[in-house]
This record gives C-alpha cells, structure tokens and sequence, in this order.
C-alpha cells in the first residue's frame, strides 16, 4: 500500500511540478506504467491521484470527469497484449498515451454537457473550443509516452528486487 500510496502522490506532485505549461504533464504515461507493472492493482495509485487532486483544487465540477478519463486509459491499457514485443510496445505505447490526450476534451465533454445542460450542440462546441488545448496535451503525452517502455521495465526490474 505504500508503494501505491507514493505512486499516487508522485502523479499529483508530477502534476503540479508542470502546471506552468499548458495539458502537458506526466499523468498519462504514469497511468500507463502503472498499469503494464501493476494491471489492475494499477487503479490504487491512479485513484489516490484523483483524490488527491480533488483535495488539493477542491471537489467541483470540473473533477467529476476525473472519476472516469484516466479509467478509460488505465482500460485500454489493459486490453492491450501483455507480452507485447519491445519494437511494437516502443511504437503503441506512445501512440495511445498521444491519442488519450488528443481525445482529452472529448472524453471530458459528456460529463460537462451533463453537469451544465449543454445540448449536443453546446457539447460539439466546448469540444471545439478546447481543440488547441487538445493538440497541445496530444503532442506532450505523445512526446512523454516515449518513456512508458524504458519505465514500465524499471518499474518491473525494482518490483522484483522488493520482494
């Protein structure tokens, strides 16, 4: 529980570390790497983060997606092959993180449409207007995804020596 616990807590410092520069953070290649080391124990960590954040920025509106968006990561992760070889995991890897923050704004729509009475149409244009901000965090998760591999088997490397 503690290595969660410290999982957890490093995506939240991860997070505010990089606030400066706009949806670029570490959080989806850590949902990743958590989730090819720990599968569904990966939810732990990923949770404690959630929460933490809702603690930290305070539990509104704005976090209710949070409960959901880094769960449809953390499960397409998941559906992924477990011994994928390292030429094609260096290749996915990446590409998914990239698409999950390409798709960010997307996903955070329908729980915004919700939560503010926004139509479907209302809902299209929260999504356009966040297209910007979605490229950006598309391209950074991308660019951040490139250590999912090399982290993801350090990761596995310390869990081995631990027990």
């Amino acid at each position: 529980m503690v290595t969660f616990a410290m999982l957890g807590t490093l995506m939240f410092c991860s997070k505010l570390v990089m606030e400066a520069l706009p949806n670029i953070h570490l959080l989806g290649m850590l949902t990743m790497v958590y989730t090819l080391v720990y599968r569904k124990k990966a939810l732990i960590p990923i949770y404690i983060y959630v929460i933490l954040n809702g603690a930290f920025a305070g539990f509104n509106l704005w976090w209710v997606p949070y409960l959901y968006i880094w769960t449809i990561l953390w499960g397409l992760t998941m559906l992924l092959p477990r011994n994928l070889p390292k030429g094609v995991g260096a290749v996915v890897y990446p590409l998914l993180c990239g698409i999950h923050g390409f798709a960010f704004g997307a996903l955070y729509a329908p729980a915004q449409a919700l939560m503010y009475g926004l139509g479907w149409e209302g809902m299209l244009a929260w999504i356009a207007a966040g297209l910007p901000f979605d490229l950006l965090h598309g391209v950074g998760n991308f660019a951040v995804g490139l250590l999912i591999l090399p982290l993801a088997e350090l990761l596995r490397r310390l869990e081995r020596h631990r027990t």
